[in-house]
């Protein structure tokens, strides 16, 4: 009777062991989830997504800002728009390739001109993200950020930069060749005069290319932690990981 009770017991002994190893096992992974949530906090995810937008933001700007920042860079060097394409084409055919050149190398250097515009607006945005926002961006894909930053402050960059590279036209003295361009073009019999808007044109490629920069800054610290030069950066990007 004794022996009968003592593998009873010894059986619910192993059957509970089992029981517990098992409902161990299934809260683990909350438990160790609540300690991550614990770990990172709010303030953590977005402090973390502020400082990333800032460094895409502040890194963009430099970089699109300097001497030749769009006109060097094959990712965002502003071309001639498609109704000038026929224009650059003719000019070059009768040995005006260099009058092409310099029209082409101006339009970017108003677009660097006008780039500084961009960062108090940047600035604006991020601050006043929300953490409903960050906690969205950090688990979204590599462009989150980019993406966030666009719904918020491209009609603002458009309000902006459009009398900037207007005034920067001037400044770098594209007005003058454009209007040589232009007028050269349209003295030639048979084409088609044309009368373009590039202030709108090179403003629209001017916020494209801004973007560019910033979504390439944002997809380094996404996917390479070497990118990741801060404590903050590191502890909030690994939550995605």
């Amino acid at each position: 009777m004794k022996k009968s009770i003592l593998v009873s017991g010894s059986l619910l002994l192993l059957v509970g062991c089992t029981e517990m190893k098992q409902v161990a096992n299934e809260s683990l992974p909350a438990i160790l989830e609540n300690t991550t949530n614990v770990i990172l906090g709010q303030g953590d995810v977005s402090s973390g997504l502020k400082q990333a937008l800032e460094l895409g933001v502040t890194s963009g700007v430099q970089q699109l800002g300097k001497q030749n920042g769009f006109l060097n860079n094959s990712a965002v060097k502003i071309l001639y728009p498609e109704e000038l394409q026929k224009v650059d084409k003719t000019l070059r055919s009768i040995g005006l390739g260099s009058v092409a050149d310099e029209g082409l190398k101006l339009l970017n250097r108003a677009a660097e001109d006008a780039v500084t515009e961009a960062a108090p607006i940047f600035k604006n945005a991020i601050t006043s993200m929300s953490f409903s926002d960050a906690t969205s961006i950090l688990m979204g894909g590599d462009n989150a950020a980019t993406n966030y930053l666009k719904s918020k402050t491209t009609t603002s960059l458009e309000t902006a930069f459009e009398p900037k590279v207007k005034n920067s036209f001037s400044k770098v003295g594209a007005d003058k060749v454009w209007n040589d361009i232009i007028t050269k073009y349209n003295s030639i019999p048979t084409v088609k005069k044309v009368n373009p808007d590039l202030t709108n044109y090179v403003t629209q490629q001017a916020i494209n290319g801004l973007f560019t920069m910033v979504a390439q800054k944002e997809a380094g610290i996404r996917n390479n932690v070497s990118e990741r030069t801060t404590p903050l950066l590191q502890k909030v990007f690994a939550k995605q990981d």
